[in-house]
């Protein structure tokens, strides 16, 4: 083992589950969507809630526009994301998509508008709480927020969530405004199953690791995260030992990828993830927080 970051791949059972839990994420959304949300003309919000809009208007099958507009934020993000997770939003991108075009012939389960919004919302959002959880996103809209995080003066969570107001309100003028506040009711019920899917899962993330291989880990980081980490130096309270800490902050999209790092480069390893409400302030906005 050398003191240089390495490129590191995924284990094939640890492939499979991430590719299985992806599947059975993205399938659930598909569901969400076509067996409840959009035959009742209620829409969730981002590229899915653009896609649901204009494939109202165009006739054309919603599947085409869910993969089609996600496609420009993946290859925007691919540098700043990384190709783990571009690949896994990709694959399940894909599978969301076909999941729509296989469903959409089956009648919706109901056409009461608020059980719509309810249900909907609900296996809408465990499927994308799945889907992150296991590394990936099926929306580019939270991509295109952790870019213009950097130049603006928004948390990631204030510009997805102006572009979903935005989004939402367009619903409005479409599907008229007692679809959009029906849409709003699904998008404020999955957003809070995403949560509850991730287990309080927030949009930045500190992270405490001890280890013995602390530099290797932490020059991994920095290169396959492009996060800046920082090195203390603590005593161990049993051993009295000299121990390195890395600390360093993530965005909740980078979790999994960073868990996966530690687990292959040092097993034993000790990892303490806590949830941060706000970050201001260093440079931690040009994914560097020194």
């Amino acid at each position: 083992m050398t003191g240089h970051a390495q490129h590191l791949k995924l284990p094939k059972l640890e492939l499979l589950r991430r590719v299985l839990f992806i599947t059975l994420g993205a399938a659930m959304v598909s569901v969400g969507l076509e067996i409840f949300l959009v035959p009742n003309h209620i829409i969730d919000g981002g590229i899915v809630g653009i896609s649901i809009i204009v494939s109202h208007l165009t006739g054309l099958p919603l599947g085409i526009f869910l993969f089609l507009l996600n496609l420009p934020f993946l290859v925007l993000g691919y540098k700043q994301i990384g190709k783990t997770f571009a690949m896994s939003t990709l694959y399940g991108v894909s599978v969301m998509s076909i999941g729509t075009f296989l469903l959409h012939p089956v009648p919706p389960l109901t056409e009461e508008y608020f059980l719509a919004s309810i249900f909907g919302g609900v296996i809408l959002g465990i499927g994308v709480g799945i889907v992150i959880r296991f590394g990936g996103s099926l929306d580019g809209t939270e991509i295109i927020a952790i870019l213009f995080n950097k130049r603006l003066p928004f948390s990631v969570g204030e510009i997805v969530m102006f572009f979903n107001l935005f989004i939402l309100g367009s619903a409005g003028f479409v599907f008229g405004w007692d679809r959009a506040m029906y849409s709003l009711v699904a998008y404020y019920i999955a957003y809070k199953m995403i949560d509850i899917t991730m287990e309080g899962f927030q949009e930045s993330k500190a992270v405490w690791i001890i280890s013995d291989e602390a530099k290797v880990i932490g020059s991994t980081i920095m290169d396959r995260l492009g996060r800046g980490v920082t090195y203390l130096h603590g005593e161990g309270g049993f051993s009295g030992g000299q121990k390195r800490v890395i600390f360093c902050v993530i965005t909740r999209l980078e979790e999994a990828k960073m868990k996966s790092i530690v687990q292959q480069l040092d097993p034993t390893a000790f990892v303490a993830v806590g949830n941060i409400h706000d970050v201001k302030g260093g440079r931690f906005k040009k994914r560097d927080i020194h």
